[in-house]
């Protein structure tokens, strides 16, 4: 049990005026509520230089203190909005003078903001999931949502800047209207053909059987969407994560990344501002020129290796590991229940066979009865890189992994693509290939003049060549997870992939990995669904 403090810190009139705002105001451990971000991140700060509970900072330094504006912030928004703006540039300003004394980037992190991103492109929403630490992103599916509705008329796609006032912005045009319109044709017979091959049975009820259909035919037909699909994106993350954030969409050359940049400047400016507002200061601009120097220096290097692509077949490659990472691993499982250095750890673990190893391990690994657990940070030592060809689908799939490193090269056509067997095998992949065959004889006309820009036209089944840096703890959670039955069957083959080649390098080390799912399946979506019947059973 936590102890309570050692005497009453609040008189009767102060608990009352801190209670709206604390969950407790006796615990030890209790929550802020009902304060603006920049509020909480104000506390925070202070709180790191004070010997004062954060309770007392609040009555003293920002309830009590007049010049905060305090009251006006978190009382009921007056009727008058111009009374409220005001009200809360004095509160920012007052707020900036308590942060001013602190040098350290972390403060930022202090206060944290939701941000909808609505209607991007495919293109810039990959861009913005690219930030790996400190913000969560959720992207609207092509599994659950279909993509045959029309805005006044118009697909719903990114009519990019540069190719729109190019001479190639018809044949753009066109060709993701073909994507379209191949899709929405296809869609119905789809379904129906799926329908055929998996007859309900009497155990599945029709919601089930109706959901899990319907998700199999966007699945199959998702690789007809463009790069410039619109999707939605909803994003949490703190301060600090949304100013890099900023700086780096503000350094990419694509008009749209500039545009969802000061787009994200006033959303965040008017919620967290006292935390953002470095990424449109000098500061900010030296780092998004350092940011776009580095990236053209990259792209000049490589220059010499550019231009001898040609179709490839997906493939996963394992192509560095450590010869040692039996040993590593062993090493970080003893050193924290060890009374000497990691040099003598080490040479104690070199002394041991590999079936003294493997035991150590097996131990270690414990007994997992489920995927969510975890062998512990030991397992952190061991690290692979795998070369990787998918359909762009695929990688979208994967890329939402963030505790590892990811590089794409950039989304193109000369590695070729991909027919899902379904139609093959339904004899609708005539009107598919020829969408996309006309997509990509575009995209090539474009890319010879925008090179950046052409990646807009690149439909989702074209492949994808990126690398996956991960240590074997974050392998485990991703073999087993998108090994799941109800996965795309292009990114279970990936994580199966993956699994194959660890376990052929170190047996010992993935013994533990025992969730893998290996199998294949026709209907992926199915026992999801009829699990989603029980618990919806069930809550009635």
């Amino acid at each position: 049990m936590i102890d309570t403090p050692l005497q009453p810190e609040f008189t009767s009139t102060e608990r009352a005026i801190l209670d709206p705002f604390v969950t407790s105001v006796d615990a030890r451990i209790f929550g802020l509520r009902n304060l603006p971000e920049v509020v909480k991140g104000a506390l925070f700060s202070r709180y790191s230089r004070s010997e004062k509970s954060i309770r007392r900072i609040l009555l003293d330094e920002f309830i009590h203190q007049p010049e905060s504006g305090f009251h006006q912030l978190v009382t009921a928004p007056s009727t008058d909005a111009a009374d409220q703006i005001i009200a809360t540039k004095h509160a920012e300003a007052f707020y900036d003078r308590v942060l001013v004394g602190y040098g350290d980037d972390s403060v930022a992190e202090l206060g944290g903001a939701h941000v909808a991103c609505e209607e991007i492109s495919n293109v810039a929403a990959k861009i913005l999931e690219d930030a790996r630490i400190g913000i969560s992103p959720l992207e609207k599916s092509t599994r659950y949502v279909s993509f045959t509705t029309k805005i006044n008329g118009a697909y719903r796609y990114v009519r990019e800047a540069s190719i729109m006032d190019s001479p190639h912005a018809a044949a753009y045009i066109s060709a993701m209207d073909g994507l379209f319109e191949a899709y929405s044709a296809l869609l119905q017979p789809t379904i129906t053909w799926v329908q055929q091959q998996t007859p309900r049975d009497a155990d599945t009820s029709e919601r089930a059987y109706a959901s899990a259909t319907r998700a199999k035919a966007f699945d199959v037909l998702r690789g007809l969407l463009p790069m410039a699909t619109r999707t939605n994106m909803g994003m949490y993350g703190n301060g600090r994560a949304f100013e890099y954030l900023m700086t780096r969409a503000g350094s990419h050359d694509l008009a749209e990344l500039h545009d969802i940049q000061s787009s994200l400047a006033d959303a965040l400016g008017a919620l967290i501002p006292s935390f953002v507002k470095r990424a449109n200061s000098p500061r900010g601009a030296a780092m998004r020129a350092y940011l776009a120097s580095i990236r053209t220096a990259g792209a000049s290097a490589a220059a010499p290796l550019n231009g001898h692509d040609s179709p490839q077949l997906p493939s996963v490659q394992l192509v560095a590991y450590q010869t040692d990472a039996l040993q590593r691993v062993v090493t970080a499982v003893l050193y924290p229940h060890a009374d000497t250095d990691y040099a003598s750890v080490a040479a104690y673990v070199a002394t041991m066979s590999v079936e003294q190893l493997a035991a150590i391990i097996a131990e270690a690994s414990g007994d997992r009865a489920v995927r969510f657990h975890k062998p512990g940070r030991a397992f952190e030592e061991a690290h692979y890189t795998f070369d990787i060809v998918a359909d762009i689908g695929a990688y979208r799939d994967l890329q939402r992994h963030r505790m590892l490193t990811q590089e794409r090269q950039p989304y193109g056509v000369e590695l070729g693509y991909s027919v899902p067997p379904e139609l093959i095998a339904a004899g609708l992949d005539a009107p598919f290939r020829a969408a996309i065959d006309q997509a990509i004889a575009v995209t090539r006309r474009i890319r010879a003049d925008l090179p950046t820009a052409s990646q807009y036209a690149v439909p989702m089944a074209c492949h994808i060549r990126w690398r996956f840096s991960l240590n074997l703890r974050e392998a485990f959670h991703l073999c087993e997870l998108r090994s799941t039955p109800q996965g795309h069957p292009a990114y279970r083959h990936v994580a199966q992939d993956i699994y194959r080649l660890l376990r052929d390098v170190h047996p010992e080390l993935t013994a533990a990995m025992r969730f893998v799912d290996m199998h294949e399946y026709t209907l992926e979506r199915l026992d999801a669904e009829k699990k989603l019947d029980i618990k919806r059973a069930a809550l009635k």
